[in-house]
C-alpha cells in the first residue's frame, strides 16, 4: 500500500478520534465552568499556560476539531484581549497551514472525494481573483474555515501566500471573537448575559460578516477589459 495513503488514513482516523472523544468538551457551558479554576493556574504559570494554549489551538485547527470558536472565546477570557490576540492569530494560521499541507500532500484523494463538489467553486474563485479570493473567504466564511483549509490545499496557491493571506484575512474576525470572549469573564450570573457590553460584543459577531461583505464589495479588484 502507498506510504502516503497509509499516513493519510492514520491522519483521518486521528481527526475522527479527537473529534468524537474531545469535541463534546469544547462547549461554551464547559468553558465558563472551567474559567475560574484555570484563571488561578494561569496567573501562577503565565508563560507555560500561554504556550500550552498556543499549541493546543494549533492542534484544534490543524485537526479540524469542532469547537475552535469556543476555544477562542475562552482564550480571551483567560489571557485578556492583547495576549490572546497574539496567541490565537498565529496559532490559528499555523494550524490552518498544517491542515492545508496535509490536504495537499497526504489527504488529496480523500478531500477530493469528500468535498469535490465544492472544489469547482474554489478553483473558479482562485482563477478569477487569485489570493484576493482567499482573503474574501477568510473575512466572509461562505465555507467553514476547516473546509477552506482543506480545499485550498488542492489549488495552485503557494503555501507562503496561503499563510500570509490567512494571517491577515482572519485577523479582523479573530479580534471580534476575542472582544466577545473578554466579556465571558464578566458574566457571573444570568443577568450578566444581557448587560450592554456583552450584548454589543456578541452583536458584533453577527454583524461582522455583513459588514465584511459590504467592504469586500467596495474594494474588490476590477479587471481591465481586454482589447479586442
Amino acid at each position: 500500500m502507498n506510504k502516503k495513503l497509509i499516513i493519510g488514513i492514520l491522519l483521518v482516523a486521528t481527526i475522527v478520534l479527537l473529534a468524537t472523544q474531545f469535541g463534546q468538551y469544547l462547549t461554551l457551558e464547559n468553558a465558563k465552568a472551567q474559567q475560574a479554576a484555570l484563571t488561578s493556574t494561569i496567573n501562577d504559570n503565565k508563560l507555560v499556560s500561554a504556550l500550552i494554549y498556543f499549541f493546543a489551538y494549533v492542534l484544534v485547527t490543524a485537526f479540524s476539531i469542532p469547537g475552535a470558536a469556543v476555544v477562542t472565546l475562552l482564550g480571551a477570557a483567560l489571557f485578556g484581549f492583547s495576549l490572546s490576540l497574539l496567541l490565537v492569530s498565529f496559532a490559528s494560521t499555523i494550524g490552518a497551514t498544517l491542515a492545508f499541507l496535509s490536504s495537499r500532500y497526504l489527504l488529496r484523494d480523500w478531500v477530493q472525494s469528500k468535498f469535490g463538489s465544492k472544489l469547482n467553486a474554489i478553483n473558479q474563485g482562485v482563477q478569477k481573483d487569485g489570493a484576493f479570493y482567499l482573503f474574501s473567504l477568510r473575512l466572509i466564511p461562505v465555507f467553514p474555515f476547516f473546509l477552506i483549509n482543506l480545499l485550498m490545499g488542492l489549488t495552485p496557491i503557494s503555501t507562503v501566500r496561503f499563510y500570509l493571506v490567512s494571517q491577515l484575512g482572519m485577523l479582523p474576525g479573530t479580534m471580534v471573537y476575542l472582544n466577545a470572549g473578554t466579556q465571558l469573564a464578566t458574566i457571573d450570573s444570568l443577568s450578566g448575559i444581557v448587560s450592554p457590553n456583552v450584548l454589543l460584543s456578541f452583536a458584533l459577531l453577527g454583524l461582522f460578516p455583513i459588514v465584511a461583505k459590504w467592504i469586500m464589495g467596495k474594494v474588490k479588484p476590477v479587471k481591465e477589459p481586454q482589447n479586442s
